[in-house]
């Protein structure tokens, strides 16, 4: 499996240029919590810069990502509150999918096991694990739970370009998009 590195989705954020960033940032704070995106994006905050990169990376595959500290500014992230997880609640119901992308820092995150538990109950099939490794290459070996849910590496399809896809083993993957339409169409 081809995971997308740090450096990668950090580069991501260096080729659209940081003020392009920004106002991309301040953009998206104008939403309403009726909203639809094709991805709720559950990260550690810690990772703030990679998840940009991600961002930029996922909106080039065309589709629309919920990122909590672009989208509502305002919550306090630093507690855990009835206010922020009725607003998380609120934009979970409204996304497609839920893409989990986990670090080496992840395992501190107060929010993301609650948001995978939630959406997964939500939403059957249409949870994804991206794992943000440090070197091309490298495997991922995260909580066992993530292990019941596919995985998002690079991929080339036979019939068109690389990109994002959906895969539980080396032969069973599919595009993305399909993924955040239909949820995933098989487990290995």
């Amino acid at each position: 499996m081809s995971f997308l590195t740090e450096a990668e989705v950090r580069a991501f954020v260096q080729r659209r240029g940081r003020q392009l960033a920004e106002d991309e940032l301040r953009k998206a704070a104008a939403t309403d919590l009726s909203t639809t995106f094709d991805v709720f994006l559950s990260h550690s905050f810690s990772d703030a810069e990679l998840i940009a990169g991600v961002k930029i990376a996922l909106e080039a595959e065309g589709l629309r990502v919920y990122v909590d500290w672009i989208d509502d500014r305002q919550m306090d992230r630093t507690h855990v509150t009835a206010r922020t997880a009725d607003v998380l609640r609120a934009r979970m119901r409204h996304s497609r999918s839920l893409i989990f992308a986990t670090s080496s820092t992840s395992s501190a995150s107060k929010w993301m096991p609650w948001e995978l538990g939630y959406f997964d109950g939500f939403k059957p099939g249409h949870v994804a694990i991206l794992p943000l490794v440090k070197t091309p290459g490298s495997g991922f070996e995260g909580q066992e739970y993530l292990g019941l849910y596919p995985y998002i590496e690079h991929i080339r399809f036979t019939d068109g370009p690389p990109g994002l896809a959906i895969s539980t083993s080396a032969t069973r993957a599919q595009p993305i998009h399909s993924f955040v339409t239909s949820g995933f169409n098989g487990r290995s």
